[in-house]
């Protein structure tokens, strides 16, 4: 099958999983035409409100997201004789990688500015009210910045978690996590108890995705009743800047990186991971690409040793596709309500997005979940955006499947440059990648 035809099958598939969101957009749209605010404001109410109660669903899930990802995460690696080999590799390369990629989408959207093309549709008062909010904040943190680093170290992380501090309750749980590794086998018990919390987590996300639908069709009605199809005007350049952004780390980043640190040809690999990244595209869930990403890997020469250790914990804690997304969108939102940041917030809104990144789960819609992340720390809750989210909602699911393509194929560049480095890598195998029958 060629590449042309292995892209319109991707599509066709991504199509047939997610028609109930397409649906919910198409639907939305057709009631904010037909039905505008002005006429029915009674029925907008009760749209205005299920928009609402589905970003604060989706807000619900955010802390036992993050506290059992980091836990689990961390503490998997912790005595592994691995992690000495191959652990320090692989948080050196995907730093670069994500580094990389949060630079290119801050760059992009600081020259570009996408979120000023959605100015017009967004509340003048509650503009004026959120840049008050935000420049207090960050005045308040450039005149006390030891205060505020002193601040991240939670005293009591639970009044931190029952605060919704983020922040502190993510550095609370990489030192616990760290010891937990250090303990040995005593920390099964614990850790269970955190696997059960993120199983249980990831079926609430379940739900959450299911809601998309109803979700989606809720903000999209509610923002053409009230601005009509002009709206769509509004997102053109947030658009372009993804897109460019995600197709630069995949024609670009990816390839730079993978040929000053191996020796492995990108178009070999790519051509080896093809199929997994048309299923990446497909499913918009690197968690269920994983399995079909391990096996090609290692089907044209990396090794058993190396993809098993690598693959599981980039995608469960590498997501530069998703840190680059929420970089883009944390800028727009702040642009569209005119809140100006200053150096330094702006290198914050990327550390952050990295962050949050790591704390998301490989499945569709989960890097809007930890967006609240990043807003957190600018003083900001996604229920004071919702003009703003509408807009990212309305094509989350698009950048979506290509994200979840850059975030598998970032897992197979990291995991074929450690194995070039460690001779873990068949070089015979993956020089085969054209003539194996499939």
């Amino acid at each position: 099958m060629d590449i042309r035809s292995q892209i319109l099958v991707a599509i066709m598939l991504g199509l047939k999983r997610n028609w109930h969101i397409l649906f919910g957009l198409i639907a939305g749209i057709c009631v904010g035409i037909f039905m505008p605010a002005q006429n029915y404001p009674v029925i907008h109410k009760i749209i205005d409100f299920i928009g609402q109660a589905f970003i604060g669903i989706i807000q619900m899930v955010v802390i036992p997201l993050v506290i059992s990802t980091i836990v689990i995460g961390i503490s998997s690696i912790g005595d592994n004789k691995m992690l000495a080999r191959f652990g320090k590799k692989m948080i050196f390369y995907y730093a670069i990688i994500t580094i990389g990629a949060v630079s290119i989408a801050t760059t992009l959207a600081l020259i570009v500015k996408p979120g000023t093309s959605a100015q017009p549709f967004i509340d003048a008062n509650v503009a004026q009210s959120l840049q008050a909010t935000v420049q207090a904040a960050l005045a308040d943190h450039n005149a006390q910045l030891s205060t505020v680093f002193l601040n991240l170290i939670p005293k009591n992380p639970f009044a931190a978690l029952a605060n919704g501090e983020l922040i502190p309750i993510m550095i609370f749980l990489i030192i616990f996590a760290i010891a937990l590794a250090k303990v040995g086998e005593m920390n099964r018990p614990v850790i269970s108890f955190f696997e059960s919390i993120f199983a249980a987590t990831m079926k609430v996300t379940d739900w959450i995705v299911f809601l998309a639908a109803p979700g989606v069709f809720a903000l999209t009605a509610s923002a053409v009743g009230n601005f009509g199809l002009s709206m769509f005007d509004g997102v053109w350049k947030y658009t372009a800047v993804v897109l460019a952004t995600l197709f630069l780390m995949f024609f670009v980043l990816y390839p730079v990186v993978l040929k000053i640190f191996s020796k492995v040809p990108v178009g070999k690999l790519y051509n080896a991971i093809t199929e997994a990244l048309m299923v990446a595209f497909g499913t918009a869930s690197s968690s269920a690409t994983l399995p079909l990403t391990i096996a090609r890997c290692e089907k044209y020469g990396i090794s058993n040793k190396v993809s098993s250790f690598v693959l599981p914990l980039g995608a469960t804690l590498s997501m530069d596709g998703t840190a680059a997304l929420q970089t883009v969108a944390v800028l727009f939102l702040t642009q569209a309500y005119g809140i100006a940041l200053d150096p330094l917030a702006i290198i914050q809104v990327a550390f952050l997005a990295i962050i949050a990144s790591s704390t998301c789960a490989g499945i569709p819609g989960a890097g809007l979940i930890t967006i609240a992340l990043v807003l957190n720390g600018l003083g900001l809750t996604p229920e004071q955006l919702v003009s703003g989210f509408a807009f990212l909602f309305a094509l989350d699911r698009l950048f979506d499947m290509f994200r979840t393509v850059n975030n598998v194929a970032s897992d197979a560049v990291v995991a074929a440059i450690i194995a070039d480095n460690e001779n873990e890598l068949d070089y015979d195998l993956l020089n085969s990648v054209d003539t194996v029958e499939e």
